[in-house]
């Protein structure tokens, strides 16, 4: 094949060399408009487990590189003049001129022509003549741009500004810094990528880097800053630009998040940053653009398909890795966008929610880098949770501390999440029902959760949905109770609904959304809005009267829990059912008091929630629960769910359930592991109002690094439940948690389970 990469970064130059050595018949042209020796940027990072990765493709450029890296250990944070490490990372820097220079050496070796100050900027001008056209040119790819619409480049540019700078400081390890000014914090990311040279990168939101006149400084002004503000870290060493092509304020960039939806045009293919960007924060562009060139070499040298096709599954392979990682990026980098949320918490936690803030490494990964610095945080969390360990023994891990809302106390951090389970006969809670809350209370969850339990039978979703409208079904209720309180450490509480435009449906397993066949009841909500058009049943337009109606309802269920001894009621205004169908604006579009702004919006449900926190004893608490995100255009966003959270907080919510969606059919949820957890992290550290957040948690060590970092106080498990009833408990017994109690019927099963934890570990100790 005769190929040519537009572009002589890390991406088309990796890509030549391991192409050249799968195919030395190829003829592999690199064109870059940059003389061999520019670089605009400083040092390049990667970690132990890449450079793995990469010497099975090239085992002479890997100890290349080796022989020129710097290798550290340890993270340093700066917060608050307060120094916190953590060892065991294992990361590797290197001049990104260095790291080019061995890739051009590499690729000439090979037989690469390298063709470098040569402008370029129509890859048709290269399409006719080469059977391949690479765009390996970058964020500001002039490839991508040439067929933009094509491409489709979903560019998201970031919020704050930072400056890419070196300096001579010596560093002993990874150094994030903080700093607080007159016009807000500015973050500091630094490493050492050779003997001589450090990179400095310092970022802060646009709307304090104007406020602090950065804007109208020279370059030399604003370098000077940076050094005065960072001087403490610095230890007299100056800080140096190698962006002289940038002038002023210029050399203060704004990241742009790229993701294109296509990466291939008949034989024009995209690679790296051209196609995808990642964060600097997580620093692993060069990384993924590296395992861009190594999978196209892979699907190009296949024997299956004509190049579109190879192509095609270049994409398919790589997209998902880059969706992955941008995940992962996106968590980390909106972190350090919005550090001011989090400069309330203690040094230690702060530096803990630094380490964890990419969610793709937790509580248990640290552990194992760092046990005495793993061990040191629980120390001081578990304390500060009331329950200090003593001398000699390990502290208590964080999913496992109490905490305490009003008057009740939960015996640790793990919730049961409402489920319906559509078993009911008549609203009133059976045998099933009795058998699903108590295996789950016994099983070690420290609160329990009902399954949405209606206020009248026209509130249900569907006939097999539990009710609180009859004083028989608060009977039902306070059987379950009363069992788990005298059998478990278990709190139990009752989330109270109504189903609004979604009623009247068949049970799950018998078509899920669709309307009964027969015996429908007449349906309600804010707006006269079908949820699915054309299939369920149109509401009626909700009048004063049944405002008033259905919040005496709520009022006789809040009496009638009370009556069953529940220790906590949760108001339901998430998923689209009738309180939350009045919060968003997709589903209310009322012009009278009750629609509009998002004060109005959510007006009715607060009236509703303070009639009932009026009524509910002083002593329990009470939580709402939300959807914080629509996923559609036009809905609720997390920005409006912190101001919806901050509205309940004022009624009297004690915590707030942070869930997302189900509100319209039209929904693109991102999923993935904790993916909910973000918007429960945003409400709780900008509102200060306690979350439980849910959402694909399924790990104890999910748990132990959300609970620990400060992105929720407690932690709602749905489908792990479902699962295993007894999850807590096997989590407890899998950590090595011995003082977790167990019922004392089942205390002959713990000793079995923890004995054969200890035979398996001691196994893979010996293998």
């Amino acid at each position: 094949m005769r190929i040519v990469c537009l572009g002589g970064g890390p991406a088309g130059l990796y890509f030549s060399i391991l192409m050249k050595q799968a195919n030395p018949a190829s003829d592999i042209t690199v064109i870059e408009r940059n003389r061999a020796d520019s670089t605009f940027g400083w040092g390049v990072v990667f970690s132990d487990k890449t450079m793995d990765g990469f010497r099975q493709d090239d085992p002479r450029v890997v100890a290349e590189i080796e022989r020129n890296f710097h290798h550290w250990d340890d993270v340093d944070v700066f917060f608050k003049d307060r120094r916190i490490v953590s060892s065991g990372h294992g990361f590797c820097g290197i001049g990104r001129l260095k790291l080019l220079q061995i890739f051009q050496e590499r690729a000439r070796e090979l037989g690469v022509t390298l063709k470098f100050e040569t402008e370029f900027k129509n890859p048709d001008d290269y399409s006719r003549d080469y059977d391949l056209v690479i765009g390996a040119d970058g964020v500001n790819s002039a490839t991508r741009n040439q067929y933009s619409e094509h491409f489709n480049p979903r560019i998201d540019e970031r919020k704050c500004r930072f400056i890419w700078l070196g300096s001579k400081r010596k560093l002993d390890a990874f150094t994030f810094g903080f700093k607080e000014t007159p016009w807000g914090w500015f973050n500091l990311h630094a490493y050492q990528f050779n003997e001589e040279w450090a990179t400095f990168i310092i970022e802060t939101p646009e709307e304090t880097w104007l406020k602090a006149g950065i804007d109208r400084m020279k370059p030399e002004q604003s370098i000077a800053f940076c050094e005065e503000l960072f001087a403490d870290i610095l230890d007299g060493a100056r800080l140096i630009s190698n962006a002289s092509h940038l002038r002023g304020s210029a050399a203060w960039l704004k990241f742009n998040r790229v993701l294109c939806e296509r990466w291939f045009k008949d034989n024009i293919v995209l690679l790296g940053d051209a196609a995808h960007t990642a964060h600097f924060t997580i620093g692993s562009g060069t990384k993924l653009a590296m395992e861009d060139a190594r999978e196209l070499v892979k699907v190009l040298n296949s024997s299956e398909g004509d190049v579109p096709t190879r192509l095609a599954r270049y994409q398919s392979e790589r997209e998902i890795e880059a969706l992955k990682l941008q995940s992962a990026a996106r968590n980390r980098m909106t972190w350090f966008e919005d550090v001011d949320r989090y400069v309330g918490m203690a040094p230690e936690q702060f530096a803990f929610a630094v380490l964890t803030s990419s969610q793709r490494v937790g509580h248990a990964n640290q552990k194992l880098r760092d046990p005495a610095y793993t061990e040191d945080f629980d120390r001081w969390f578990s304390a500060r949770c009331g329950v200090p360990a003593a001398p000699g023994t390990a502290p208590v891990p964080p999913m496992f501390t109490p905490y305490k809302l009003r008057g009740m106390t939960l015996a640790n951090r793990v919730v049961v999440s409402p489920m319906c389970t559509y078993s009911a006969n008549e609203g009133i809670p059976g045998d099933f029902h009795f058998q699903h809350y108590a295996a789950r209370a016994l099983g070690g969850a420290a609160l329990v959760i009902t399954e949405m339990t209606c206020v009248s039978a026209e509130a249900r979703i569907t006939p097999g949905c539990t009710g609180i409208w009859s004083d028989e079904q608060a009977g039902e209720w306070l059987r379950i109770v009363a069992f788990v309180h005298a059998n478990s450490q278990a709190r139990m509480a009752l989330q109270i609904g109504h189903a609004g435009r979604k009623g009247s449906t068949r049970l799950a397993w018998a078509g899920i959304d669709l309307p009964l066949a027969t015996g429908n009841w007449p349906l309600m909500a804010p707006s006269p809005l079908p949820y699915v058009a054309g299939t369920s049943q149109v509401p009626r337009e909700m009048t004063r009267v049944d405002m008033d109606r259905v919040q005496a309802d709520f009022l006789a269920a809040t009496r009638r829990a009370g009556s069953a001894n529940f220790d906590m009621i949760e108001f339901h205004a998430a998923h689209g059912y009738l309180m939350s169908s009045f919060i968003s604006p997709l589903t209310n579009l009322r012009r009278d008091e009750y629609g509009g702004s998002l004060e109005n919006r959510c007006r009715y449900p607060l009236e509703v929630f303070r009639a009932m926190r009026a009524l509910w004893p002083p002593e329990k608490p009470m939580s709402v629960r939300i959807s914080a995100h629509d996923w559609v255009p036009g809905g609720i966003t997390p920005d409006d769910a912190v101001e919806v959270s901050r509205l309940f907080k004022e009624a009297g919510a004690d915590i707030i359930h942070v869930s997302s969606g189900q509100v319209s059919r039209e929904e693109a949820p991102v999923f993935g592991r904790m993916f909910q957890v973000p918007f429960s992290d945003q409400i709780r550290n900008e509102v200060a109002v306690p979350t439980i957040a849910v959402g694909n948690i399924y790990e104890a060590d999910h748990v132990n690094t959300i609970i620990a970092a400060g992105r929720a106080d407690l932690c709602a498990l749905a489908r792990p439940h479902l699962a295993d009833p007894a999850w807590t408990l096997h989590a407890a017994a899998e950590q090595g948690y011995r003082a977790m109690p167990w019922p004392k019927q089942y205390q002959g099963g713990k000793v079995q389970l923890e004995r054969n934890l200890e035979r398996s570990a001691q196994l893979a100790l010996n293998a």
